[in-house]
């Protein structure tokens, strides 16, 4: 371990289980990565794990299906299975919704942001 744990202050840690490099596999990265940055502000640290070169891994977080998002902090450890296209169904599967800072669209949208 190099300490991965601590340098966590603030940032959120998870870890993306595919099956191969299936049209599948490719949009669920695309669409973690694309949440990372958009809605978490880029402070998150995305691990791809291919269920069929590490299926140990697997083992240990639970996972018994692809795609599967996994949170691994801040802890608790959340899950969430299927398809990851919709990024408030992931926030708030995963409990991230608080952690992620306001979008700017919906402020917009939304009127909040006016003075």
């Amino acid at each position: 371990m190099n300490g991965g744990d601590s340098m966590g202050g603030g940032r959120t840690r998870l870890r993306l289980y595919v099956a191969g490099t299936s049209p599948r596999s490719t949009r669920s990265i695309e669409s973690v990565r694309r949440l990372c940055e958009r809605r978490l502000g880029g402070a998150c640290d995305l691990e791809v794990v291919d269920l069929y070169q590490q299926p140990a891994l697997a083992g240990a977080d639970g996972v018994v299906a692809a795609p599967t998002l996994v949170r691994l902090s801040p802890l608790p450890a959340r899950r969430i299975a299927g398809d990851l296209s919709d990024e408030q169904r992931v926030l708030d599967g995963l409990e991230l919704a608080a952690l992620a800072p306001a979008d700017p669209r919906e402020t917009v949208s939304g009127g909040a942001g006016e003075r």
